[in-house]
């Protein structure tokens, strides 16, 4: 019993660590975003940039999410498990090779023709937003090269246990864009800002390359499609592929939706509430994800089942038990948080309204998007592609026919319901196969503990709303007064949830409780 608790406690850590690490990186995309909205706000130059800053970042997820973290990770972790770490290496190197030889010919491609690739992702009505669109475009088509060397590295070292390094690539990028805020943006403008964003990229691999030797991981170039590897990892890229594609495919498409809307300010409104939804629900969700699939693919590739079972059972009691009051919290309180983060200077009053619009309506697809990310991940580690592959298919598809019904009707709240939608058909159509095998993944107790904390999320989340509501006229204006709106709204939805969990017997909380006890005796 007592390795036992070392080894959750030891995980806790690593997560903590990691999760503290990304926080860092994130809050630093969020003061990003903002330099952004307040030199940009939703005019022509933040659309015709969101645009052009979409486009290699969807071939960038296509690589990263298929060819990366679903299909090298696991086979790498079975050359470490069984064929030992010179043979992995080679296998790695091999790998790097083909995904910077692929990622380069994109970003040829890419850089010789972005104007069919604009008018994909964006149908704006203005012709000087579409032109500008195509000048950025070509300026950042180089991050899918720099994303697929760098991530490729990631592979290497999350396969290995070493989180921290990884976990600094965004904190790296995100410093390097606010000083050019700081420095250059008056002389350089967004073609300027395009270029910072570029060297970001760069620097996200450099990072990463001290740590690779330090774990003496030298990845040697070569070409070796013949070697089991490689054909494991291109037999399961292809379904894959648009399993992982889900997320990025949908913000494409709802961007390109938005493009018709309010003179094109529905892309910069879409990007700044999913950037920011991003942030609270990726801080927390990826910090689990990115521990706990490398540990997944070794007991996988370990043949203990039981062992993989239980750790998949017990992520998703507790990644939905702070996920669920989360989304809640932030539909509750989605316009004083974007007027706090985001307003001011050219971001103005109506900015703020289509923003939070969005952002409100999107944070309810923030359990669908948890869940997503953690069952892709099983079947990514026992190496099937199958099932994400339709379940995929089938987000995507319901995106599509959801913003076009709603968007007429709803606007930009219509495209980020879509989402939210879209995500949700995601997680229930990778859950559905696991449950109906003997392991059930959620047997009926959990199913009936997640029932109560769904519960006891939407009571908070009615609660902090009307909170929210009657503390705005009470409370001082401007930033001050919305600190401490959304400062008194979260204390109260912490205990208020945190109240009506334990009411309801709920076992997350009292191990919640059990560890602050443990904590404030160590302490």
């Amino acid at each position: 019993m007592g390795a036992l608790e070392e080894r959750h406690d030891s995980a806790a850590r690593t997560v903590s660590l990691v999760m503290a690490v990304t926080l860092i990186g994130k809050v630093l995309g969020l003061y990003r975003d903002r330099l952004l909205a307040v030199h940009y706000s939703t005019g022509p130059a933040a659309n015709a940039f969101f645009t052009a800053s979409r486009i290699p970042r969807v071939f960038f997820d296509a690589v990263f999410a298929s060819a990366i973290a679903a299909c090298f990770i696991p086979v790498f972790s079975e050359y470490l498990e069984k064929k030992g770490k010179q043979e992995a290496l080679r296998f790695a190197g091999s790998f790097l090779t083909v995904i910077v030889l692929f990622t380069g010919g994109i970003t040829l491609a890419g850089m010789a023709f972005p104007g069919p690739f604009v008018a994909l992702f964006a149908d704006y009505s203005d012709p000087q937003t579409t032109a500008l669109a195509v000048s950025l475009t070509r300026v950042m088509f180089p991050t899918v090269l720099f994303s697929g060397a760098a991530f490729s590295l990631v592979g290497v070292l999350q396969a290995q246990d070493h989180f921290t390094a990884p976990a600094l690539m965004s904190a790296v990028s995100n410093l390097v864009i606010i000083a050019y805020f700081f420095t250059l943006d008056s002389k350089l403008g967004i073609y300027g800002l395009a270029g910072a964003y570029l060297l970001g990229w760069f620097l996200q691999g450099a990072i990463l390359l001290p740590p690779l030797r330090k774990l003496n991981s030298p990845l040697r170039p070569g070409l070796d499609f013949r070697s089991e590897g490689m054909k494991k990892v291109l037999l399961l890229m292809g379904p894959v592929m648009v399993s992982t594609w889900v997320q990025p495919i949908t913000l494409a498409i709802n961007s390109r939706f938005g493009s018709r809307l309010y003179g094109g300010a529905g892309v910069s409104a879409l990007e700044y509430a999913s950037n920011l939804y991003l942030v609270i629900a990726g801080v927390f969700v990826l910090s689990v994800t990115n521990v706990i699939f490398p540990k997944l693919s070794r007991l996988t590739a370990g043949g203990r089942e039981g062992d993989f079972q239980e750790t998949v059972r017990q992520t998703l009691r507790l990644t939905l038990f702070f996920v669920l009051p989360m989304s809640a919290g932030l539909a509750a309180v989605a316009r004083p948080l974007i007027s706090l983060i985001y307003g001011g200077g050219e971001f103005d009053a109506f900015a703020v309204d289509i923003t939070a619009s969005a952002l409100g309506w999107m944070s309810l697809g923030m359990a669908g998007y948890a869940l997503q990310n953690i069952l892709s991940r099983v079947y990514f580690a026992r190496q099937e592609g199958k099932t994400p592959l339709l379940a995929g298919g089938a987000a995507i598809l319901s995106n599509i026919t959801l913003c076009c019904l709603l968007v007429d009707k709803l606007s930009v709240a219509g495209l980020a319901l879509a989402s939210a939608a879209s995500a949700t058909v995601y997680a229930l159509l990778l859950l559905l196969p696991l449950q109906r095998r003997e392991e059930k993944v959620l047997p009926g107790p959990v199913l009936a503990d997640l029932a109560k904390m769904a519960l006891a999320a939407a009571v908070m989340g009615v609660c902090a709303w009307g909170l929210s509501r009657a503390l705005a006229p009470l409370l001082p204006g401007g930033k001050a007064g919305e600190v401490l709106c959304l400062g008194l709204c979260a204390l109260a939805g912490v205990v208020l949830y945190f109240l009506l969990t334990l009411a309801l017997r709920v076992e997350e909380t009292g191990l919640c409780m059990s560890l602050v006890k443990k904590t404030l005796k160590r302490g």
